[in-house]
């Protein structure tokens, strides 16, 4: 059998490759080396415009800039003399009420680049913008501190550059159950019967059949983890609820995953902005409030940090279309029980002093972001991770 049969007949061909080929290795170290603090991370994907989420209803730039598309002063949700939340950011105001948010503006880097592949690429990596690296900033982690590979678990079908490290990858998939269903297929079991063959090595074959021992392993033990635990509370009927709903079954399973990666597709609103957005922004926020609930119901809140990002906000004038094209800063939240600063860390930067395309100015380095959750979250080296030091800053 050569490669290109092998995967194209293998059922398990589609997802071996985000998982690393030795899970064996590592099945008994102790739980305890890797700490019980958890990290959440979910991509707001397109470029969610900031400044339709987090209203600055007082600023006669934003309406000026805005005259079709901009939150009414009345509409918007006030939480200060000077910002407001979207009006169906309603369950993430109560989080915000009850101290668990920190919300971060203006956060970007030095000469941002408004390509959706590129940009998610630097956020991802934690890359400047002009470097090209081929390893996440969530995959070095796991190169240094990860002992097996699903202590980064993504909760979709493909493997995103996060979580992808030089010798450890983290895990994708959707469906615990599915994927252990998958990893018993005749198949896939008969073909590790030739693993034992005396023609097999790295060179040819091998190395495959190590990484489909490696699934098998991997599968099981999270599909061991997942089925020991019920979710708490009811979420809404969609697809980013769900991956919420798996994270939080799998945290609450006391599974020893690290870190979790879910996405919201979407945002890239450059025409019609106003009805897609909000769409978008309810199913984040009526999603976030049943994962948090779940988590506290079930005693892992505490202990888990929920980071939500953008690959970049967007162009403060709207354009022809009632859209708003690419940008560059813009705003993140953090949500936890450990927060030292809850509600708005920094002010929002200035509307009328914009960089020369028009976009915000940032004035906090996400990678500042980044080290401050490796340093004092994660509790690892961070300038190691990020290949630079960065200011920390004060939110946990």
């Amino acid at each position: 059998m050569d490669r290109r049969q092998f995967l194209k007949q293998s059922t398990l061909a589609s997802s071996l490759f985000f998982v690393p080929s030795f899970i064996k290795a590592f099945e008994n170290v102790s739980a305890s080396s890797l700490g019980y603090k958890r990290l959440v991370i979910i991509q707001l994907s397109g470029g969610n415009d900031g400044l339709n989420t987090i209203i600055p209803f007082h600023n006669d730039d934003y309406y000026r800039n805005r005259p079709k598309i901009a939150i009414q002063k009345k509409e918007a949700i006030k939480v200060t003399d000077e910002l407001g939340f979207h009006p169906n950011l309603r369950p993430l105001k109560k989080l915000y009420d009850e101290g668990y948010l920190t919300i971060i503006n203006n956060v970007g880097y030095p000469n941002p680049n408004r390509s959706h592949f590129r940009a998610t690429d630097i956020w991802q990596t934690g890359s400047s913008a002009e470097q090209y690296l081929k390893t996440g900033w969530i995959g070095r982690y796991l190169d240094s501190y990860g002992k097996k590979p699903y202590n980064a678990i993504e909760i979709d079908d493909s493997l995103s550059l996060v979580l992808k490290g030089e010798h450890i990858n983290g895990i994708a998939t959707t469906n615990p159950a599915v994927l252990f269903r998958t990893s018993q297929d005749p198949y896939f079991k008969n073909v590790l019967n030739y693993y034992q063959d005396e023609h097999l090595s790295e060179h040819n074959l091998g190395y495959l059949y190590k990484t489909m021992i490696s699934a098998e392993s991997s599968a099981k033990y999270i599909f061991e983890k997942y089925k020991t635990t019920s979710n708490t509370q009811t979420y809404p009927n969609n697809g980013f609820a769900h991956q919420l709903k798996t994270s939080a079954k799998l945290i609450n399973s006391g599974i020893e995953t690290k870190v979790f990666y879910a996405s919201l597709n979407g945002f890239d609103t450059h025409a019609g902005q106003v009805n897609s957005q909000a769409r978008l922004l309810k199913i984040y926020a009526e999603s976030i409030e049943a994962f948090v609930r779940d988590l506290k119901q079930q005693g892992t809140f505490d202990d888990t940090l929920i980071v939500t990002f953008s690959e970049f906000g967007r162009r403060v004038k709207q354009n022809a279309a009632n859209g708003t094209d690419h940008g560059a800063a813009n705003n993140l939240f953090i949500i936890g029980n450990q927060l030292k600063k809850p509600g708005f860390y920094n002010e929002l930067a200035s509307l009328s002093d914009l960089d020369d395309n028009g976009d915000l100015k940032y004035t906090v380095d996400f990678r500042s972001v980044y080290a401050t959750i490796l340093d004092r979250w994660l509790a690892v080296q961070d300038d190691a991770i990020l290949n630079a030091s960065f200011p920390k800053l004060k939110f946990v």
